[in-house]
């Protein structure tokens, strides 16, 4: 195919220079009926790309199949069997996958680290987890993708299990042995899910780690938005293999898909593919090269360490890293990563990705430069100097391995959809929790609907909280209050 060509962007194009006049939605008319002082911000340029997709940029026949076209040179792109634009981000096309694979009741393996997107799913669906243990680093409080022998003991455990989804890399970059979780599922006639919303750029270089349609997933899906060039909620998700039926996949992305995509975030996603076919080897080995530099000059400020490869891969850790998210531990600082992070936006106005205990991640992308760089040196030069004001930050009581696991025992929607009380942690502790509580970033949940919440893990999100955890989807962010099954349901 020619990648040369961007069919989303071409009709975009074509459909403003050509004049169309609009009798459809959007409202706004190509920025004629928006408020100017909406306008003033946003520009134009931005509502004169927010079309219909179908009956707009293509008539309502879809005759320029110019969807089909982008979806197409976009798996080729990336040596996938099929390719399927969503606008509604990765949560939306990982919940797709999923649905694809089991249903109501039905077993699917589930890596433990997964996002809360991946939960969300479970909810929704009614499939039965089977979780599967990350590989934990007990002396950095920290989990790697699970290992292939954990999802073949899981799958021998459980040999009904409908298929297996595992998440990498992880938003801290350490990834997975694709290849070998793709064969536990493929000798058993089962697929493999790879939930790597962190990995668009990895098919543009070969110095990253292995793509996972290159590795034999059946499903991989991806946010182009996190690290490549797309805009926000802009997700791809690939078909390869023969396990998974496309019109399934299909038919459940239409199942919980917007009937009004974004034009806009489809032009991003267009343009990206071929941004990354024409020039992604040389911009992505200079974001390698400057990542290096980046990582080299971090590690020489007092009390800061740089994760590499020695802290991540390895026996018992993860298969791989990726070297752009830059993960700064400061525990040498006797700081938090919650405390340096807003210290860091305040001081120089620098935001920082992933935040937790001890740590900070600054995402580099092709994107950057040194002229981007070189403020973030200069602010964590001057985080250094002032490490003795951040010292009395609020201690997080980060429970170990074993006391963060959590007994399941219902169905996560049983128990998100059950009867449920709020009850203060004091009194939460032995309950079966009936929300979400997820620290975010990175977004994977420390307690599930349907799991038995204990104390540990109870005072690791409270002591968190007070230290600047972000805990989203608790019904009382603060945790003044836990939602949990009410006894009698619970007894159920």
């Amino acid at each position: 195919m020619d990648q040369s060509q961007a069919p989303i962007l071409q009709a975009l194009s074509r459909y403003q220079s050509d004049g169309h006049l609009s009798y459809t939605p959007p409202g706004h008319k190509q920025a004629r009926g928006a408020d100017p002082r909406v306008r003033a911000v946003l520009g134009d340029a931005a509502f004169a790309a927010d079309v219909l997709a179908i009956g707009g940029l293509d008539d309502h026949q879809e005759s320029r199949q110019v969807l089909v076209q982008a979806e197409e040179l976009m798996a080729e792109a990336v040596h996938a069997r099929l390719t399927f634009f969503s606008t509604c981000g990765s949560s939306l096309s990982v919940k797709a996958a999923m649905l694809s694979v089991a249903g109501p009741q039905q077993k699917l393996l589930v890596g433990r680290d997964a996002h809360k997107s991946v939960v969300a799913g479970l909810i929704l669906s009614g499939v039965n987890p089977v979780w599967v243990e990350p590989q934990w680093d007990a002396e950095r409080r920290l989990a790697h993708p699970p290992s292939p022998e954990a999802f073949e003991a899981a799958f021998a455990a459980h040999p009904e299990a409908r298929g297996a989804l595992v998440t990498s890399p992880t938003p801290y970059g350490a990834c997975a042995d694709l290849a070998g979780i793709a064969e536990v599922c493929h000798r058993r006639g089962r697929p493999l899910i790879v939930d790597e919303a962190w990995g668009a750029h990895l098919p543009f270089h070969p110095d990253l780690p292995t793509w996972a349609m290159d590795a034999g997933a059946d499903v991989c899906v991806t946010s182009i938005h996190k690290m490549g060039s797309g805009l926000e909620q802009g997700s791809v998700f690939h078909l390869g293999g023969d396990l998974i039926d496309p019109a399934v996949l299909a038919s459940r992305a239409d199942l919980l898909g917007t009937t009004s995509p974004s034009v806009l975030i489809y032009a991003g996603l267009d343009g990206w593919r071929r941004q990354m076919v024409e020039h992604g080897k040389q911009l992505i080995g200079d974001a390698l090269d400057l990542a290096r530099e980046v990582r080299a000059e971090i590690e020489t400020l007092p009390g800061l360490h740089v994760a590499d490869r020695a802290d991540f891969v390895g026996p018992g850790r993860a298969a791989d890293l990726d070297p752009l998210p830059v993960v700064i531990d400061l525990a040498e600082t006797g700081t938090t990563g919650y405390r340096a992070a807003r210290w860091l936006r305040e001081h120089h106005r620098i935001d920082v990705h992933l935040v937790d205990h001890r740590r900070i991640s600054t995402q580099l992308t092709h994107a950057d430069s040194a002229a981007t760089t070189r403020p973030l040196l200069a602010a964590l030069r001057d985080l250094v100097a002032h490490a003795a004001e951040l010292r009395d930050a609020p201690r997080v009581a980060v429970p170990t391995p074993r006391e963060l696991r959590l007994e399941q025992v219902c169905l996560p929607r049983d128990a998100y959809f059950g009867t449920t009380e709020d009850v203060p942690p004091s009194a939460a502790a032995g309950r079966i929790a009936a929300e979400m509580l997820t620290p975010y970033p990175p977004g994977i949940p420390a307690a599930l609907p349907g799991e038995r919440l204990t104390e540990p893990v109870l005072r690791y999100l409270h002591t968190g909280v007070e230290a600047g955890m972000r805990v989203p989807d608790a019904a009382d962010e603060r945790l003044r209050t836990v939602r949990v099954l009410v006894r009698a349901a619970q007894a159920d």
